[in-house]
């Protein structure tokens, strides 16, 4: 299936189909996904993982047949994570795209292919987290500020919202967050008794921890903090960010303490079958989705768009193509 990249990235529109896809045609738009679901395998049948095991998570950076369909100058191109969504074409297997009424605000279609949608189901899908629990999220960016939502929706009472940026306070605010961390202005007020995270964490509810944090900036060190601030004996902390380092270190005590640790892909969403109430909530205007699009940019300008992701006020920055 060939798909055109049109005016806002990652929708797209399908060019051509090929003699073996059925279920979409040229003309629909859709947004490409990054875990397939065959809805058949054993773990599609599951209610413990979104991972289908017929169209796995492909790093290789080719398509499921092991070759790719782009190239430039001769040169072989990669289907990053199968979805080439910096293409202005792009062939995809149709496992890994998901049809969307074109009547959803586009930029909240692209917003939802990853990122807040990641974060909401964290909440929602793989922790399930419970009516009149407690939650803390470290890191308000979009995934983070999808972790907020997705328990606030959940139910939960209390969410304590972690972030250097003092800025992201009303973001948080607007998602649901109850309470504000901003450990970097702590240490900057030369308090010699500066806390740790997990310490301002445990100061907010009684000195027991959450039932659940999420770890959402990909930093290895706050992972020991996101299980620090969990209760002793049922805490879950949960790994939602992407860090750069492959091996972290872990507390045995806290482990052994009776906390979980676990890590989630794409929040434990399933493509086919919970992405589509997640565009549905966002066109009945359930989930609103403007507090994420702080900036528009061309893609001749996206040379300056890593400067404007490091300014304290953006949070999502759309490419118009």
């Amino acid at each position: 299936m060939m798909m055109e990249n049109t005016e806002i990235k990652p929708h797209r529109i399908v060019e051509s189909v090929g003699e073996e896809v059925k279920e979409l045609k040229k003309g629909d738009v859709v947004i490409p996904v990054f875990v397939g679901e065959c809805g058949e395998c054993e773990n599609c049948n599951s209610e413990k993982t979104n991972l289908c095991l017929r169209h796995p998570l492909s790093f290789s950076g080719l398509l499921p047949d092991g070759t790719s369909r782009m190239s430039i100058r001769g040169q072989t191109l990669y289907h990053l994570l199968s979805c080439s969504t910096w293409s202005e074409y792009t062939v995809s297997d149709v496992n890994y795209v998901m049809k969307v009424d074109p009547d959803v605000a586009l930029p909240h279609a692209s917003f939802l292919s990853c990122g807040f949608s990641t974060g909401f189901g964290a909440a929602w899908m793989d922790s399930k987290v419970e009516s009149g629990s407690s939650v803390a999220v470290i890191g308000l960016g979009a995934v983070g500020l999808g972790v907020v939502k997705g328990a606030r929706v959940q139910g939960a009472t209390t969410i304590i919202g972690v972030d250097k940026n003092g800025m992201k306070k009303d973001k948080g605010e607007a998602f649901g967050m109850t309470n504000f961390i901003n450990p970097e202005a702590q240490q900057s007020s030369g308090n010699a008794d500066s806390k740790s995270i997990s310490e301002m964490v445990k100061d907010l509810t009684g000195g027991v921890g959450v039932d659940y944090c999420f770890e959402c900036s990909g930093v290895p060190d706050l992972i020991n903090q996101a299980l620090e601030a969990t209760k002793v004996g049922k805490g879950k902390a949960v790994v939602v960010g992407a860090g750069l380092d492959q091996f972290v270190q872990i507390s045995f005590l806290n482990l052994l303490m009776g906390r979980t640790l676990k890590g989630t892909i794409f929040g434990g969403l399933k493509s086919k079958t919970h992405l589509p109430l997640l565009l549905h909530k966002c066109k009945n205007k359930e989930i609103l989705l403007d507090e994420l699009l702080t900036h528009e940019m061309k893609l001749e300008d996206v040379p300056k768009a890593l400067d404007i992701l490091k300014q304290s006020n953006c949070v999502k920055i759309l490419i118009k193509i």
